[in-house]
C-alpha cells in the first residue's frame, strides 16, 4: 500500500495525470503474465520482475509498477492496460 500523502503528490511523468492504486486482483493477473513471459512494458521489453503493486494513470491506460514498495515512475517501465 502506498502512503496516501505520497500518492497525492505523485503523477504520471508523461501526462501529469493523477494516479490511483491498482487492485490486488489486477496485480495478480499481471504477475501471472510475468511468470508466463508474456507481459511487455511500454519500451517493448518483457517484464521479468514480479510486481508488489501498481499505480494506474487516471485515464486507465497505463500502470506504473511498484516493486519492493517503490513506485517505478519511468515512462518506458509503464505497462499498457487492456480496455
Amino acid at each position: 500500500m502506498v502512503n496516501p500523502e505520497l500518492l497525492k503528490i505523485l503523477c504520471c511523468p508523461e501526462t501529469h495525470q493523477s494516479l490511483r492504486e491498482s487492485t490486488a486482483e489486477l496485480v495478480e493477473e499481471l504477475n501471472r503474465q510475468i511468470v508466463a513471459g508474456t507481459l511487455k512494458n511500454r519500451a517493448g521489453k518483457v517484464v521479468t520482475a514480479k510486481l508488489s503493486g501498481g499505480l494506474i494513470r487516471s485515464d486507465g491506460k497505463y500502470l506504473y509498477p511498484i516493486r519492493e514498495q517503490i513506485p517505478i515512475m519511468l515512462v518506458d517501465e509503464a505497462i499498457a492496460l487492456q480496455p
